[in-house]
């Protein structure tokens, strides 16, 4: 266990040696809340992997700080320098949350300090924008300072290098290789810098101006909408892009329409977690609206609802539905390259590239690998994340997502129809591809070892009345004319009409089991089908929590 009071020492920031203080008089005095949190705080480090840090604040290794970013800083400069890239551009950007700004402006000085030429953003932007001026300004790398869609008391460092793509082993070992040889020493020692650059209205303007480009100048624009930015940093930059494009105005959620690090509305800054469009879908409710928009914090994901079918509620498309529309009309419209998605997601995407003759990928789960497919025309992942021009931004980006969905919206609406018979539309060509999650939260990661253990030692036969086929994606799998995955902690089950990928998730406590049923539409409806694959959905879902040992 790291000790304290070195700790305390060495700290910079007062408000985090204050809270450690308080733990340290409150553990002294047999508060037992106190000394388990000193316990986490100290007896470890916040580990830097792909995700870059991801973690709770407050004081100690183990938590963000002041200290454990400064360390992430001066090691990625230490990385950049064995790579023959000294001095050259860095942008730095960060979100609405509780120390970002701190955060960011911190990296700024120590990478000045190390000699690079940081452009450091003037107030918080949607991490995508951040993420397309690493191109623009020809940087070396990005950083920004954000947890995304996690829970108020979190923060995050998310590093990107000059391709503009998350970064993807080794790299991220040989950062964190740097980060624990920095950590050795004293942060004090750390050489800061005033010499670095603001970046603003130049950063979005060039931001705004491409993408624009992906829309026509001349079709539909009418379109009822609703929009909600979760307390995050969306919102003037989609207000702004939409006003240049000539969309309606959308009626914005109120309560959530400024940045607030508090998330006071919802728990969970999620799109995607239940509750968290209420506000959105009851203003829908009251304007009559087409669809509900909403972005998460950072505005690097998209989510969308719509109307039942029966008019009497709303529904989220699940992020393989709107993958399924988006990706549907980037083919229809013929851009040309790979399409891509993660192997969590649907094979509904596999369908339809070949379908069109394009060539297809599966990858790991993450943008930091779907940006990385060669010639790649339009990616996602079913976590509500992606990717409609990576030749400007090869990662998520929820705004440019947001443009394409009001645009096809749009076209749909001039023609008498929606985004649902769209996809009804699309099972009547290719089949109904339905998916689903079986996601377990834990407080004792343990657990989730333990529950990987069990199903590689005795994994299933027979799934949902199928045989089934199971591979360990820790050997890695060539997956043909799909790709070949590196290894990863998952296992991955086939059938004829089932998928199942069981994987602990990379950012939280959690083991998430995704699964997928696939049912033909030749012989019935789409109506008909959908049924059928809900079925074999629940099945699934019963027969995997009994394979790993949980409650489903």
């Amino acid at each position: 266990m790291i000790d304290p009071a070195r700790w305390r020492a060495e700290d910079p920031d007062p408000a985090t040696a204050a809270e450690l203080d308080d733990l340290l008089r409150r553990s002294a005095g047999g508060d037992a809340a106190a000394e388990a949190e000193l316990t986490d705080a100290f007896s470890g480090r916040l580990q830097f992997g792909t995700a870059g840090l991801r973690g709770p604040l407050g004081p100690g290794p183990n938590r963000m700080n002041r200290v454990t970013v400064g360390q992430a800083a001066a090691g990625l400069a230490r990385y950049l320098v064995d790579h023959e890239l000294s001095g050259g551009t860095v942008i730095i950007g960060y979100d609405g949350r509780h120390n970002s700004e701190v955060f960011a402006r911190d990296s700024a000085e120590i990478l000045a300090g190390a000699g690079f030429r940081p452009l450091l953003i003037e107030h918080p932007l949607p991490t995508p924008v951040v993420a397309f001026g690493i191109s623009h300004f020809d940087c070396v790398a990005g950083i920004v300072v954000t947890a995304s869609h996690n829970p108020a008391q979190d923060n995050g460092y998310k590093v990107y290098l000059g391709d503009g793509s998350q970064i993807v082993p080794p790299v991220d070992g040989e950062i964190a290789a740097h980060i624990d040889t920095v950590a050795s020493g004293r942060p004090a020692d750390l050489k800061r810098s005033g010499d670095y650059d603001r970046i603003g209205e130049q950063l979005i303007t060039a931001y705004l101006r491409r993408a624009t480009e992906l829309v026509s100048r001349h079709g539909p624009r009418e379109v009822d909408w609703v929009y909600t930015p979760m307390h995050g940093v969306g919102r003037k930059i989609v207000e702004e892009l939409v006003s240049r494009t000539g969309f309606s105005a959308p009626h914005v959620v109120a309560a959530q329409a400024d940045p607030d690090p508090d998330f006071p509305t919802v728990p969970f800054p999620n799109p995607e977690e239940p509750g968290a469009l209420d506000l959105a879908i009851e203003l829908a409710g009251r304007q009559e609206s087409d669809l509900v928009i909403a972005n998460d914090p950072d505005a690097d994901r998209c989510a969308v609802a719509v109307p039942d079918r029966n008019g009497t509620g709303w529904r989220m498309l699940r992020g393989d539905e709107l993958g399924a529309l988006l990706a549907d009309d980037a083919l229809r419209r013929g851009v040309p390259g790979t399409y891509a998605c993660s192997i969590v997601s649907s094979s509904l995407l596999q369908a339809m590239a070949k379908d069109h003759d394009h060539p297809f990928r599966f990858t790991l789960t993450g943008f930091k690998w779907i940006g990385r497919v060669p010639d790649l025309a339009f990616g996602y992942e079913e976590a509500i994340g992606y990717c409609v021009d990576p030749a400007a931004v090869p990662d998520k980006d929820g705004i440019t997502a947001l443009l394409r969905v009001l645009d096809l919206a749009g076209s749909l609406r001039a023609g008498g129809r929606t985004l649902s018979d769209r996809l009804d539309e699309i099972a009547e060509r290719y089949g109904v591809y339905a998916t689903d999650q079986l996601t377990v939260r834990v407080e004792d990661p343990s657990l989730i070892t333990d529950a990987m253990s069990r199903l590689r030692s005795d994994p299933p036969t027979v799934l949902a009345g199928e045989p089934v086929e199971v591979r360990d994606l820790a050997d890695g799998v060539d997956l043909g004319d799909a790709g070949v995955l590196p290894p990863t902690d998952g296992v991955l089950i086939t059938g004829r009409s089932i998928k199942v990928v069981a994987r602990p998730s990379g950012t939280e406590p959690k083991l998430k089991c995704y699964l997928e049923a696939r049912v033909p539409t030749s012989a019935r409806r789409a109506s008909e089908a959908h049924p059928v694959a809900a079925d074999l959905l629940r099945s699934l879902r019963t027969e995997m929590a009994a394979a790993l040992g949980v409650t489903a």
